[in-house]
């Protein structure tokens, strides 16, 4: 399904201008979620009928929103530190408006959270209500967010035009460069970074087995990026702290003789200092000349810290390094490990098919629609469901499949206002199927024995007079597994289907005897399997029909609709929905029929005949009985 596009027909830019960014688009992450197109306009319709505004968490606005939110939090954990340990309080005009900017940005972003929408993995809808958003924030990343966001570039732009007219420029530049420290705590955006973690996670949920390379990248790219900024701070640390001490002659900084160096020869030998102090190699290499001339006598030689501030810069990154490296390795060590298994049984399975493939040579055309059924069914991930199911208890299998076919089954009206102990012997019953787009699933004036409740997808369902489409929740065929009769319609899938069927067969094991008392209805279990069989309640039902006994029962001439009658009301019901077309009031009813053409009925009570026509009259016809002699009983 490659036709990705943003919110559908109902909600595009032209009806809904702006406000279309803030809806969800339609791309594999949100049917990943929702499961299908269908299900994704009602998530749309559901967020304009709200009629606030809340950022959808797969709106493309929270997409670009979060891209730009990571590039300048980046770049942030990049510049700042350059700009404490190297820049001497000048760090012009261009990088103060970023700072402002960047501060600005942060605190528009602790007020957009109050707005943004929120989806969690066992949630099946994104949650848009303003109150339950704002307590998850304030309970999760407010207090981060907020003093990630303290204005500290107001605050460095304030104090830049207050001791710009100092007399005394060193204490000027101490002043900023203490002033620049605090900026350190900003360096808290850090943990805006588990957003970009948390969507790479999404883009690897939705991506299928053939994207597993690009998602291993992915963690090795993170992980790398994340030792690289590790490194970065060490190496602005190393010379940092020898600058707050005003250089003293036995810092390393002076001994390299750096003090008129470039910013980038002053940073490349932090860093180089840094890293060696990570790896527990602090080595000095005596008559090498820091200008980038040529060695001339290479001496390795153990290089003592000068003072104690040092020596814990070293100690911590000596530790430091160590934790990266433990990191590293525990992260190899995962990543070769935690493989994931189901992907790799599906690669093996989808290897022996193609190689079964192409040993009985089947057209290239057959194949691939061959692999496309293996990917629809299966996403990738192969898993034996029926040993699933066979490993829980029989409770956590009727939980199962009570949250994932549940609600098909009560949208079919002899399924409704069942009790739970009938939908649960149903669920049970009920099998998984997967059809591609334009498989027939069933045909017309076929027989069959089974009925289709559609979980995710679209078909057409078309006879000699008219179609119709299903989609999400609807289903067909229940008139096969009532009479196991012939197929009404040929139905053709449209999309990709996910389909649950239940078989005429297995309804043998659930007899269902129907005793009416008083507008009450009692469901028995009978398996007529046993040799023996006895049948035990199941459930007992009131339906909202007649109130009192039903005296007479007739059926149409077509046996589409049917027509009961009662002491007080006379209904007629549609045959395949089992709903109530229409109720009239009528006298104590005896007998009933429908007159030839089936748009009149007439009704025999214990005074005479009331008939209802298609025109919405009802006449009462009286009449008087004539007893005759010839045929009287003695």
């Amino acid at each position: 399904m490659e036709k990705l596009k943003g919110p559908r027909e109902g909600c595009n830019k032209a009806t809904c201008g702006w406000r279309a960014l803030l809806l969800p688009q339609l791309n594999r992450q949100s049917l990943y979620v929702y499961g299908s197109e269908v299900a994704v306009e009602q998530e749309c319709v559901r967020q304009l009928e709200s009629g606030v505004f809340v950022i959808h968490p797969f709106s493309p606005m929270r997409s670009y929103y979060i891209m730009c939110m990571m590039a300048i939090t980046f770049l942030n954990l990049i510049g700042i530190p350059m700009e404490i340990a190297f820049l001497d309080g000048s760090s012009g005009l261009v990088w103060e408006s970023f700072n402002v900017f960047s501060d600005t940005l942060f605190l528009m972003d602790v007020v957009l959270n109050f707005r943004m929408g929120i989806i969690t993995e066992d949630a099946e809808e994104a949650i848009l209500d303003i109150k339950q958003i704002r307590v998850n924030y304030l309970r999760t990343w407010f207090i981060p967010d907020i003093i990630a966001a303290f204005p500290i570039g107001y605050i460095l732009l304030f104090a830049d035009l207050h001791y710009q007219n100092e007399d005394s420029p060193s204490k000027t530049n101490k002043m900023m460069r203490i002033l620049m420290f605090v900026r350190i705590l900003s360096l808290i955006r850090l943990a805006r970074v588990s957003r970009l973690v948390r969507f790479f996670n999404e883009v690897e949920k939705v991506s299928n087995a053939n994207l597993e390379v690009v998602r291993l990248f992915f963690r090795i790219l993170s992980l790398f990026m994340m030792i690289f900024l590790l490194c970065h701070w060490n190496g602005c640390i190393q010379y940092f702290v020898p600058m707050l001490e005003e250089f003293p002659a036995d810092c390393w900084v002076r001994k390299e003789n750096l003090m008129n160096s470039t910013v980038i020869a002053k940073y490349s030998w932090g860093v180089f200092r840094a890293l060696s102090q990570m790896i527990a190699s602090l080595l000095r290499l005596d008559g090498c000349s820091n200008n980038g001339a040529v060695f001339h006598h290479k001496a390795a030689v153990l290089l003592c810290p000068p003072d104690y501030v040092e020596m814990w810069i070293v100690m911590v990154s000596m530790v430091s390094g160590c934790m990266m490296y433990t990191v590293l390795v525990a992260n190899a060590t995962a990543m070769i490990a935690n493989l994931d298994p189901a992907a790799k049984e599906y690669k093996s399975k989808m290897s022996r098919l193609e190689h079964y493939m192409t040993f009985m040579k089947l057209p290239p055309e057959l194949q691939l629609r061959i692999s496309n059924y293996y990917q629809a069914r299966y996403g990738g991930k192969w898993f034996d469901e029926k040993d699933v199911m066979e490993t829980v208890s029989s409770s956590l299998k009727e939980q199962i499949l009570m949250v994932m076919c549940s609600r098909l089954l009560r949208k079919v009206p002899m399924f409704q206002n069942r009790e739970e102990n009938f939908i649960n012997s149903m669920l049970l019953k009920l099998e998984y199927e997967v059809f591609q787009e334009g498989d027939v699933i069933v045909r017309q004036h076929v027989p069959g024995d089974r009925m289709f409740f559609i979980d995710h997808g679209q078909v057409l369902l078309e006879t000699d007079s008219y179609e119709r489409e299903l989609c999400d929740g609807d289903y067909f065929g229940e008139t096969c597994v009532l009479t196991k009769g012939k197929h009404l319609a040929t139905v053709r899938a449209l999309t990709d289907c996910q389909c649950f069927s239940l078989s005429w067969n297995n309804l043998q094991d659930v007899k269902v005897a129907l005793l009416l008392q008083n507008n009450t209805i009692e469901t028995y279990s009978l398996k007529t399997s046993d040799k023996n069989p006895s049948a035990s309640k199941t459930a007992r039902l009131t339906l909202g029909g007649h109130r009192t006994d039903a005296r007479t029962l007739a059926f149409s001439s077509d046996n589409l609709a049917v027509l009961s009658a009662s002491g007080d009301t006379v209904k007629v019901w549609n045959r395949s929905t089992l709903q109530v077309i229409r109720t009239m009031t009528c006298e104590y009813a005896l007998c009933s029929l429908f007159v030839p053409g089936d748009r009149q009925i007439i009704l025999g009570t214990k005074r005479g005949i009331v008939t209802g026509a298609a025109d919405k009259t009802v006449k009462f016809w009286e009449f008087e009985l004539i007893k005759d002699q010839s045929t009287a009983q003695k």
